[in-house]
């Protein structure tokens, strides 16, 4: 098996109220929709992120998702501190919970968190010894 992560599903409890906070709220594009059902976003260079019914999600993979908070941390990361605060705005604004304020961390980045709707935990993150290009590829 290749080291690679294609699809990032998140079983989501309403697919139009995470619709209403990551495509009308954070501006992202939707690739494809089956209304109700799931969401599919071209988040990143051959990655999609699925936001998917988790009723439907429990029928297929045969497992229940464990209540309370997810245990599984997304990171966006930026090129400048400047830009975690300007996200973390974008976020607030639509409608994410701040969980923590960004700060300068210990070992010398910039760091704050979200959650979705869902409790889905969103790292936004600036590494002074990680490049972020242009095009958003991030190189350890």
């Amino acid at each position: 098996m290749e080291p690679r992560v294609d699809f990032i599903s998140l079983g989501v409890r309403s697919v139009s109220r995470s619709r209403a906070f990551y495509v009308d709220g954070l501006g992202w594009p939707v690739h494809r929709e089956v209304a109700d059902e799931v969401l599919f976003i071209q988040v990143n260079h051959g990655l999609v992120l699925s936001l998917w019914d988790v009723r439907q999600m429990r029928a297929e993979a045969g497992v229940s998702p464990p209540d309370g908070i997810p245990r599984i941390t997304l990171s966006h990361n930026l090129a400048s501190a400047a830009d975690v605060d300007r996200v973390m705005d974008e976020a607030a604004e639509a409608g994410a919970a701040i969980i923590a304020e960004p700060v300068t961390q210990p070992w010398g980045g910039y760091t704050g968190y979200f959650a979705d709707p869902d409790g889905f935990r969103w790292e936004v993150a600036y590494n002074p010894n990680w490049t972020v290009d242009d095009a958003g590829s991030v190189t350890v």
